[in-house]
């Protein structure tokens, strides 16, 4: 079957990126309502020849919420209006979801050494009702949603290495890839835009993945490149800054820290980040940045920066020397960080590469393992 990929808006990326711009135009158009979202697939697979839509088979949604996670039916329901999916979302996705007696909805669980479902969100006492859905508040005794939602972690004395995978819950076949395929010690990032955001989240959790949540950020060439309507903007008064960043945090529950999206120009603000950070730090949430923000303070927050993009470059060979590269970092320092998004090189090469980490003397650990309050 022919790959369908979500339309771009923005023009293309040529060449290396930097850091900072690891997931660019990923999901910009997707900002929009659902609805937009699916007819833009819809629109897609029309102008695809019969023989490259694969069979026309459309799986009920009643049968497919039946063997899905809590959570799933209600995070595909709008504020108001009626529900903006339809069973063609099943058939519109990359690989669809097939005969419903083949889908295992909680990944391979079992077969993965060291895997094992994390704690069903929400967590009682670390979420408060907000204007738009639940948002994380820190609990009365103490507790965090950093601390309540991150993956278990005991250091062996090795070498710590950890990955996160960007970019997801935009795309069904990298985003169940990703859960399904990755040691449950990798990091998953989800995009806020994404469809039965909260869906996605709990499997993700269900096999043992802790998550980030991507925040929307202005970037230096916005509005050539605009994250969506609730960018966080660099020149926007504390108010407006914690108004959309809420928004965001709205969308789901479950993740421990946020990540950025984009965000060249609001990171480089003192003034901007102080606003997101403080507000951040306010809910008992960290921050894992894609390298953007590297020389910022931990602003109250739990911090921990990639050193590398180990798919900026998108080749075989490219992202196997970066994840050798993650190794020798590991070695000099103790721990490493590398940030990647959910292309299927990526996820293959991730996988792979993880298997055999523990033979070559290091520690595969969660993002949130790395994290400290600078």
């Amino acid at each position: 079957m022919a790959m369908i990929a979500i339309p771009r808006l923005s023009a293309p990326r040529l060449g290396p990126i930097r850091p900072g711009a690891l997931i660019a135009n990923r999901y910009v158009g997707l900002a929009g309502a659902a609805a937009l979202f699916v007819a833009a697939l819809a629109g897609l697979a029309a102008l695809l020849p019969d023989d490259a839509r694969g069979p026309d088979v459309k799986t009920p949604l009643a049968d497919v919420f039946r063997r899905a996670p809590p959570g799933w039916r209600e995070s595909l329901v709008p504020a108001t209006g009626p529900l903006s999916v339809t069973e063609d979302v099943v058939r519109l996705s990359d690989r669809p979801f097939g005969p419903l007696a083949a889908v295992n909805w909680k990944g391979a669980i079992g077969a993965r050494p060291g895997a094992g479902p994390l704690p069903a969100a929400p967590i009682a006492g670390l979420y408060a009702p907000g204007p738009g859905g639940p948002l994380p508040i820190i609990a009365a005794d103490g507790r965090t949603p950093f601390d309540g939602y991150k993956r278990p972690f005991t250091p062996n004395g090795r070498p710590k290495i950890a990955i996160v995978i960007g970019g997801l819950g935009l795309n069904a076949r990298a985003t169940r890839q990703a859960i399904d395929t990755l040691p449950p010690e990798v990091t998953l990032s989800f995009a806020p835009y994404a469809e039965g955001l909260q869906g996605w989240i709990d499997m993700a959790r269900a096999a043992g993945h802790e998550v980030l949540l991507e925040t929307p950020m202005e970037p230096v060439d916005y509005p050539d490149n605009d994250p969506g309507p609730y960018t966080l903007m660099a020149d926007a008064a504390p108010p407006e800054v914690v108004k959309k960043l809420e928004w965001v945090l709205s969308r789901a529950t479950g993740y421990y820290a946020l990540t950025n999206y984009l965000g060249s120009k609001f990171l480089a603000s003192d003034s901007a980040y102080a606003s997101f950070a403080s507000a951040a730090a306010s809910r008992g949430l960290g921050f894992i940045d894609d390298g953007s923000a590297a020389m910022k303070g931990s602003g109250g927050l739990p911090r921990a920066s990639a050193e590398r993009v180990i798919d900026d470059t998108l080749s075989q060979q490219a992202i196997d020397q970066q994840l050798l590269a993650l190794e020798a970092g590991a070695l000099q320092r103790g721990q490493a960080l590398g940030a990647g998004f959910a292309y299927p090189v990526t996820l293959d090469k991730v996988a792979r590469w993880a298997s055999g980490l523990n033979d070559r003397g290091f520690q595969l650990a969660p993002a949130s393992a790395l994290a400290t309050r600078r």
